[in-house]
């Protein structure tokens, strides 16, 4: 008769860890320049995703011709691939590249839907008028993060945040993107389906394989999907396989669609106020300024699931302050340059860190020069942006995935045998989910979000807010954890692992990752 297993083989306990483990390159440890350079451009290429798709949807809107939309996704990847750079030398300096934020379409649209700028008969002359208009709107509501941050004011509220109420916000920064997923995959199915297998088997099953002890499969087998299945569409684009087939078909299928290439010029350098003078209007600011505050919730939750993704401690109320207030100067610039939407951090490029397992600042600072090289180099970059989005929604489902489970990682820091927080995360979860569904579902079907007053500015920060899966979790989590028997829950709510990181002298790690660059500690020393 075989003998019985031991309790401790029968119970397997894991101790939470403040970082996560298997990363080859945190933070501050690069691999060799060659892989660097490789691995930065594998980030650049993610970022044309929303690079391409927020132009795309709004250029037309405005009026906009091929060329218009051209420009402006030169432009966005250019003031991005800026910001980028500012943040990881400047700001938190996480490995996060700063790309657009769809929180700033809700706001963009009632600006191009303006009756006064519908009003305008010939096309190029309401898009110069509307981007103007969009500009001047961002410029002043740039000043809620440039505010928030370099008072220290959003720190200071951060320490309101606990681990069980970071959960539902940095989980649902994935989770509540779940439209861009496989809905997109269905535009394309035999695009996106292969895309998604491939990535899947390359990334994880194939992920041993070594080249010289390099795991190619595992460093850059999103590089290597997107080449194959970009060279199957092109197969197929060319072979007319699309010629017959709907119009929708052919736009989320074909790789020629979008006239990117043929529209770019060879060399183009974006400049400030390249749209003509910024025009201000109190309504218009009012509702950016609803977008931006969605921006720097959506953010707060990226940075810290960047932290756990490059191997570094959370990012203490100091740090985040910081960041933040480097990300209103970012939007400023996108007011400025004229990007078509204000900057976030990219959701999608987080979620590589952890599917490639290296976290290194130098390979998002690589991709940050690829960002601005390529998008002044128009025909090139147009090259790489005549993808098919299919295939990026298909690595969406991969990587949002991975940045919400980051988010849920953090419950091991918190008793989940607590009736109080199941019930937080619980409903935190289901409402963050839930109310923003209703008002897209609503938007959809009546032309107007739910919120419908005289009011337009009222209008936009109504319906921007609780269009943000994020922050309706932040509000729900933050407002019953702090209020809910929190007196006795401390440990519960994990708050004594959580408190030593909420200033900058508090762990001493926190210097070798969070200290700014050239000795700039001197002179701007961390609360």
């Amino acid at each position: 008769m075989a003998e019985a297993p031991k309790v401790e083989e029968v119970i397997s306990h894991h101790e939470p860890m403040d970082q996560l483990q298997g990363f080859e390159y945190c933070i501050d440890s690069n691999p060799s320049w060659g892989e660097a350079i490789a691995l930065g451009f594998q980030h650049y290429i993610l970022a044309l995703g929303t690079a391409v798709m927020i132009p795309t949807l709004l250029v037309p809107a405005m009026g906009g011709s091929d060329g218009d939309k051209v420009r402006v996704f030169q432009t966005l990847l250019f003031v991005g691939g800026i910001n980028t750079l500012i943040q990881t030398l400047f700001g938190t300096r996480l490995p996060t590249v700063m790309g657009g934020s769809y929180a700033f379409v809700v706001p963009i649209m009632s600006i191009i839907n303006d009756s006064n700028l519908r009003q305008i008969v010939d096309p190029q002359q309401r898009f110069l008028a509307t981007m103007r208009a969009i500009q001047g709107a961002m410029i002043v509501a740039s000043s809620i993060q440039i505010i928030l941050g370099y008072s220290q004011l959003w720190g200071i509220c951060s320490r309101f945040f606990s681990p069980l109420g970071m959960v539902p916000v940095i989980s649902l920064v994935g989770f509540g993107l779940f439209d861009k997923g496989f809905p997109l995959i269905g535009g394309c199915v035999e695009i996106g389906v292969p895309m998604l297998i491939l990535f899947v088997g390359l990334s994880q099953y194939l992920k041993n394989l070594q080249a010289k002890h390099l795991p190619i499969m595992e460093r850059f087998s999103l590089i290597l999907s997107i080449a194959i299945i970009w060279a199957y569409a092109q197969l197929l684009t060319a072979s007319g396989a699309y010629k017959h087939r709907p119009h929708l078909t052919q736009v989320h299928c074909r790789t020629d669609m979008e006239n990117l290439i043929s529209a770019a010029p060879w060399i183009k350098i974006p400049y400030p106020l390249q749209w003509g003078a910024p025009t201000f209007d109190a309504g218009h600011a009012f509702g950016m300024m609803a977008a931006v505050f969605v921006s720097l919730i959506e953010s707060t939750g990226a940075y810290k699931a960047a932290s756990r993704l490059a191997s570094a401690t959370p990012p203490p109320a100091y740090v985040l302050s910081r960041g933040i207030g480097w990300q209103g100067i970012g939007i400023l610039l996108d007011g400025l340059f004229g990007t078509g939407t204000g900057s976030t951090v990219s959701i999608e490029n987080v979620g590589l860190l952890g599917a490639t397992r290296v976290g290194s600042r130098r390979v998002i600072q690589i991709a940050a020069g690829f960002m601005i090289f390529f998008s002044i180099l128009g025909k090139f970059g147009a090259l790489f942006a005549s993808i098919p989005f299919t295939v990026f929604a298909a690595i969406y489902c991969v990587l949002f995935g991975l940045v919400a489970s980051v988010g849920l990682s953090f419950l091991q820091f918190t008793n989940m045998n607590s009736m109080r927080n199941l019930f937080i995360v619980g409903v935190s979860l289901f409402l963050g989910l839930s109310v923003p569904e209703y008002f897209r579902e609503f938007t959809a079907q009546a032309n107007h979000g739910p919120s419908h007053t005289g009011a337009g500015w009222f209008n936009d920060i109504i319906n921007t807010i609780f269009s943000s899966s994020p922050t309706v979790a932040l509000m729900v989590a933050v407002f019953l954890d702090n209020t809910l028997d929190y007196k006795d829950a401390a440990r519960d709510r994990g708050m004594p692992w959580w408190v030593k990181f909420r200033t900058f002298k508090g762990d001493s790690r926190n210097e070798e990752f969070y200290t700014l660059p050239f000795n700039l500690n001197r002179f701007f020393p961390p609360a």
